[in-house]
């Protein structure tokens, strides 16, 4: 029994699930619901005596394919059908399809399914065997030509790369060890499930016959492989495929998605029905009319207009901020003041969407500094990055001697003489006689067993770190400086660059360590009593609350989301501020060169409805690089976008205007809830 009502659709979404024969092409904008046109659609073609068996629905992730079975097998309410139903991944599919008609290519069936560690793994082998003395190749760079060489068409077709040439050479050896060892890896799944299908007439046939009706979401984000996978199982003539999805969302190019799948649907599947869905049940018409203003200047789209019954809304605010840190200011300024206005009910409310991971860095800072909870998604916390652990590591160690975890992580770190091995028969005497490996590396029984350059070497680290132990006890220490010391004497920072592979990476790398040290020097002036201790507690409970599940954070303590544009892609959020909108960084300087200002327009296009009430946008006038400060424009992109709903706000005006006796209020309780804390 069927809980799917027709008249719970409006128009657009009614004929898109109606129209069941035939290809059918659903332009589903942002925010009108293609996920309940897809479900409904499923529940449609059952209620019309359509066998849920022979329905196949095919999406990207498992959390998407997740979410769809759920709903549609709320709305089919009947757990015979529910069984029955296909919703998959295309990956989880093509496993299917090869688990059944793999030995087809010389693969047994029980074949294994490498990761990307296994992958790196049997390259950096294999490279190692190929490479001649003079040649070089990086195994990450490895693996990812060899991605790129499976997706490509010519290879999926029976073609080869050439084996005259290094990476050739090391395809070629890759495919045959996988193959000796009965594996795949994850995009063998798609190249050889269409190998599958294209070259056995009978394989392709029985798994037409198996689906006779076929839809696949976020159809933008396909690249040639998975539309022939598409092709191969389309059924009847014509065949019914029904793809859904927004060619103004396409922002998937750098890893192989190919827009023109959608832009030109008729060519592969000729004479479909068109349908767009443009009511957005998302945001207000001044965030719509912004975005449609801007993706209206991409030549090569399908033209449709996103509208909303929610009002005009408030307008978009424009804020020019002359550096970074007003940047920040700002925005972390206006998140409290909307908190404490009831504008925001949570910090769930709030999201902070930039082009860049790096830009996560001064807001994820700001945050702690202003004691707002967040959490990163689609980035690396500072916290997760190596130099960064290297230096609170160091720190801890003049803490908590005792410390193993710390002690092996910075004890050949620049790298003083002990090695792996003599650092092993360290930790082998330490729990032989029960003690820490500090004392142990300390102890005369176990240093006569070392040779002597090991020895001398133990006892200058051992006497480097009570030095600076003694000298962050003495009364009035500055730690951070104290540590900055440290850091210079040992090298740390030449050590840094030593082990990066560009000028750009290693002055990146250097700034997140001073970064911190700043931030040190900031607690130490608002804490003076909170010592170095102080300042690591809060640390580790940050890099506690960042390591666990995203599910038990969510579920936990609300949070304001700090995100990739990419990694956006598919939410939504009531405040939405889109930062560092300045040309470079979007559209990015890689894009004038590459030809793909395209798709960073539709990035930013992605970025603007993710707002659901109000947006901000903010660019700085001058931004720190690489250590200095460099003027900025502010993006093209403003060129392009329609006046009519936004304002520009005086970030000075608004930063050196007085704090409201509700605002002041509410700081005076956070910094009771602080005390708090520390008694």
């Amino acid at each position: 029994m069927s809980t799917f009502r027709l008249f719970d659709l409006n128009d657009a979404q009614r004929t898109a699930v109606m129209q069941t024969a035939g290809p059918v092409l659903i332009l589903a904008g942002a925010g009108t619901g293609k996920t309940r046109v897809i479900t409904a659609r499923i529940a449609y073609l059952v209620a019309l005596g359509v066998s849920a068996s022979k329905i196949l629905a095919v999406t990207f992730t498992n959390k998407a394919a997740t979410e769809m079975r759920e709903r549609a097998v709320g709305l089919l309410q009947d757990d015979v059908a529910a069984k029955k139903l296909t919703v998959s991944t295309f990956h989880a599919l093509c496993v299917r399809i090869l688990r059944g008609d793999i030995e087809r290519l010389g693969w047994k069936s029980n074949f294994s399914i490498y990761d990307q560690g296994d992958c790196l793994g049997l390259i950096r082998a294999i490279i190692t065997r190929t490479a001649a003395k003079d040649e070089k190749l990086d195994p990450n760079a490895a693996q990812a030509l060899i991605s790129k060489l499976k997706n490509d068409a010519r290879i999926a077709a029976g073609g080869a790369p050439r084996e005259d040439t290094l990476i050739g050479a090391v395809y070629l050896r890759y495919q045959a060890e996988l193959k000796r060892m009965n594996a795949v890896d994850f995009d063998d799944l798609l190249l050889l499930a269409v190998r599958v299908l294209r070259e056995h007439d009978d394989a392709r046939e029985k798994w037409r016959d198996r689906f006779h009706y076929l839809m696949v979401d976020e159809f933008q984000d396909t690249n040639r492989l998975q539309l022939d996978l598409v092709s191969l199982l389309a059924h009847g003539q014509p065949p019914n495929v029904c793809v859904v999805g927004d060619d103004d969302q396409s922002i998937y190019g750098w890893r192989g998605a190919e827009v023109s799948n959608i832009l030109e649907f008729e060519k592969h599947f000729p004479n479909p029905t068109v349908i767009k869905l443009e009511q957005n049940y998302r945001s207000t018409n001044a965030i719509l009319h912004t975005a449609n203003s801007l993706i209206k200047n991409n030549p090569r789209r399908r033209p449709k207009t996103l509208w909303s019954e929610h009002g005009a809304g408030d307008k978009i605010r424009v804020v020019p901020a002359p550096t970074e840190q007003e940047e920040t200011a700002y925005v972390v300024g206006e998140m409290h003041r909307m908190k404490s206005a009831e504008e925001a009910g949570s910090w769930d409310d709030f999201a902070i969407l930039y082009r860049m991971n790096a830009q996560s860095k001064a807001f994820e800072l700001a945050m702690r500094e202003g004691n707002i909870p967040y959490r990163i998604v689609g980035g690396q916390s500072i916290f997760d990055k190596r130099e960064v652990k290297d230096l609170i590591a160091y720190i801890g160690c003049l803490l908590n001697t005792d410390d193993d975890q710390m002690l092996l992580r910075i004890i050949n770190l620049p790298p003083r003489g002990l090695g792996d091995a003599v650092v092993e028969r360290a930790m082998d005497y330490s729990r032989t006689h029960k003690m820490s490996l500090w004392t142990a590396i300390n102890e005369e029984g176990f240093l006569e067993t070392v040779t002597a350059r090991s020895r001398a070497a133990f006892r200058s680290f051992g006497e480097l770190l009570d030095r600076f132990e003694s000298r962050m006890l003495e009364p009035f220490a500055d730690h951070a400086k104290v540590v900055g010391t440290l850091l210079d004497e040992i090298g740390f920072y030449a050590e840094l660059r030593r082990t990066c592979k560009t000028e750009g990476e290693a002055t990146a790398r250097e700034i997140n360590v001073r970064d911190l040290l700043r931030d040190l020097e900031r607690y130490q002036q608002r804490q003076p009593d909170g010592g170095l201790r102080g300042f690591m507690d809060r640390v580790a409970l940050d890099r506690d609350r960042q390591e666990k599940k995203k599910e038990e954070r969510e579920e936990a303590t609300p949070q304001v989301t700090l995100i990739t544009l990419h990694a956006a892609k598919g939410l939504e959020f009531p405040f939405v501020f889109l930062v560092g909108l300045e040309e470079g960084l979007i559209p990015h300087e890689r894009s004038r060169v590459e030809g793909t200002v395209d798709e960073e327009r539709r990035l930013l296009y992605v970025g603007i409805t993710r707002a659901r009430r109000r947006l901000t946008m903010s660019y700085c006038v001058n931004r720190t690089k690489y250590g200095s400060a460099v003027s900025c424009a502010p993006s093209t992109f403003f060129k392009e976008i329609s006046p009519a709903h936004l304002e520009m706000v005086n970030i000075k005006q608004i930063l050196n205007t007085p704090a409201t006796e509700t605002s002041a209020r509410s700081h005076f309780a956070r910094m009771r809830e602080a005390m708090k804390g520390e008694t």
